[in-house]
C-alpha cells in the first residue's frame, strides 16, 4: 500500500462512526498495524456495526475524504500514527489514547518535556499576568509550554512562551483547519510556524462542548505537570488537572484571594492534594528527576535505535533552551552522563566555546529533538548553561 493509499484508509477509519480511537487501536492490534486490513475486515464485517458505521464504510464521502488529503498536503500538515515511531509514547497510557492526531507545525515538538499552563476564560489581570511570569520562567527553564489555545490562561500562556522563543503547543478541540476562538487566529498562525496545533478531529470539525474534555485528556497526557492558574468550581481546567492526576503527572495550583471567585477552583484542588505553588521554581524543581529520566531514557532509545550512531530522525526533546542552572539538580554526581557514550560525544563536539543547537546537530549528527532532551539533562545536572541565542557552553569541572 503506498503513502496515499494508506492515508485514506487512515481517514476512512477515522471517520468511521462509533469506532473511535479505542475501537481503531484494538483493531489495528489486531491487524498488525496494517490499516488497510483493518479497513477490509471493517468493510467485510459490517453487518456488525451500527448503520451510520455501514453507511461510511459502504460509501465513503469522496468529497470529504479529499477535503482532509488535500490540508494533509499541505507543507508543515501531517498525520501522526501510533503505529508510527515519533508518535508520543507518553500518550500511550492515559485512558482512551489517540490513534492519530492531525499535526500542524513541527510534529518532532510532541515529544519534548511539557508543563500544562490551563485556567480561566474570563482570567483576572492578575491571572493573566501569573500565566505569562509562569510560561516565559518554565520555558527559559527548557521546558515547552502546551495548553488549549483558549481564551485568558491559555493564550496568556502560548503568547508567553513565543514571545521567551521557546517552543509551544496548543491542542484544540476543533478541526486543526479551524480556530476557536476566532479571536486566536494571529496566535494560531505564530504556533504552527514556531511550535504545534495538534487536533485528534479531522479537518472540518466545529467546536462542540464535548470535545473538550476530550482535549483535555491529550493536554494532561502530554505533560510531565499541569499547572492550574485561576479557575472557578466549574472550570474546565478542573477536568484537565483531574486527568492529570489520574495519569500519575504532576498537579500545581496557584493560590488566590479568598475573595476572588476563579480562585475557589485552585483552592479545592489543593486541598485535594495538588502542590501549591507561589514561583516557577517550584515546578522545575519538582520536575527535574522526572525531566532527568526522560533524558536517560532518550540516550538510551537514541543508542537502541542507531546502533551506537544517530540519525536524524527526531526521537524526543525536553526543550530549545535552559536558563535554570543548578537549581533542579539535586546532586554534584555526574556519573549518569559521564558513563553513557551519547553524552560523552555531545560534550567532547561541543568543547569549550559557546555552540548553538544548530551546529551540534551537525557536529554530532543527532536531531535537534534528542539533543534538546540531552542538553536540558546536562544543565539539569550543571555540566552546561544556556545562553542567548539558544546557545549552550560547557561549565568547568568541580573536580
Amino acid at each position: 500500500m503506498d503513502d496515499m493509499d494508506d492515508l485514506r484508509a487512515w481517514l476512512i477509519a477515522l471517520r468511521t462512526p462509533g469506532l473511535g480511537p479505542c475501537g481503531l487501536r484494538e483493531r489495528l492490534d489486531a491487524g498488525e498495524g496494517d490499516i488497510g486490513r483493518v479497513v477490509a475486515r471493517l468493510q467485510n464485517r459490517a453487518a456488525a456495526l451500527d448503520e451510520p458505521a455501514r453507511a461510511w464504510l459502504a460509501q465513503p464521502d469522496e468529497e470529504r475524504l479529499a477535503t482532509d488529503l488535500a490540508w494533509l498536503a499541505e507543507p508543515g500538515h501531517r498525520l501522526l500514527r501510533c503505529t508510527e515511531a515519533d508518535f508520543p509514547p507518553q500518550l500511550e497510557n492515559i485512558p482512551q489514547p489517540p490513534a492519530a492526531l492531525f499535526v500542524s507545525g513541527d510534529a518532532s515538538r510532541l515529544l519534548y518535556s511539557q508543563v500544562a499552563i490551563v485556567g480561566a476564560r474570563s482570567a483576572s489581570a492578575g491571572g493573566l499576568a501569573h500565566a505569562r511570569a509562569f510560561a516565559h520562567a518554565l520555558a527559559q527553564a527548557g521546558f515547552a509550554i502546551t495548553s488549549g489555545m483558549a481564551d485568558g490562561i491559555d493564550g496568556a500562556a502560548h503568547a508567553a512562551a513565543l514571545d521567551a522563543g521557546a517552543a509551544t503547543l496548543a491542542v484544540i478541540g476543533t478541526g486543526p483547519d479551524r480556530v476557536y476562538p476566532r479571536k486566536h487566529h494571529a496566535l494560531a498562525r505564530r504556533i504552527a510556524a514556531h511550535g504545534v496545533l495538534v487536533s485528534e478531529f479531522p479537518p472540518g470539525t466545529p467546536a462542540r462542548a464535548d470535545h473538550f474534555p476530550r482535549r483535555n485528556r491529550i493536554i494532561a497526557g502530554l505533560s510531565l505537570g499541569t499547572l492550574v492558574i485561576e479557575a472557578g468550581l466549574r472550570s474546565g481546567s478542573l477536568i484537565t488537572a483531574r486527568l492529570a492526576a489520574e495519569q500519575g503527572r504532576e498537579v500545581f495550583a496557584l493560590p488566590g484571594s479568598i475573595h476572588n471567585p476563579l480562585a475557589r477552583g485552585c483552592h479545592r484542588l489543593i486541598r485535594d492534594g495538588a502542590r501549591l505553588v507561589e514561583s516557577a521554581v517550584e515546578i522545575i524543581e519538582t520536575l527535574a528527576p522526572a525531566a532527568r529520566m526522560l533524558g536517560h531514557e532518550l540516550a538510551a532509545r537514541l543508542q537502541a535505535e542507531t546502533g551506537g550512531e544517530a540519525t536524524g530522525r527526531p526521537v524526543a526533546k525536553s526543550g530549545p533552551r535552559s536558563g535554570s542552572r543548578g537549581g533542579a539538580s539535586d546532586s554534584g554526581d555526574h556519573s549518569s552522563s559521564d558513563e553513557d557514550p551519547a553524552y560523552r560525544r555531545l560534550l567532547t563536539e561541543l568543547g569549550h566555546e559557546p555552540a548553538t543547537l544548530d551546529e551540534l546537530v551537525q557536529r554530532t549528527g543527532y536531531s535537534a529533538a534528542a539533543l534538546g532532551s540531552m542538553l536540558l539533562m546536562l544543565e539539569l545536572e550543571a555540566r552546561i548553561e544556556s545562553l542567548p541565542g539558544n546557545r549552550y557552553q560547557r561549565l568547568p569541572d568541580d573536580g
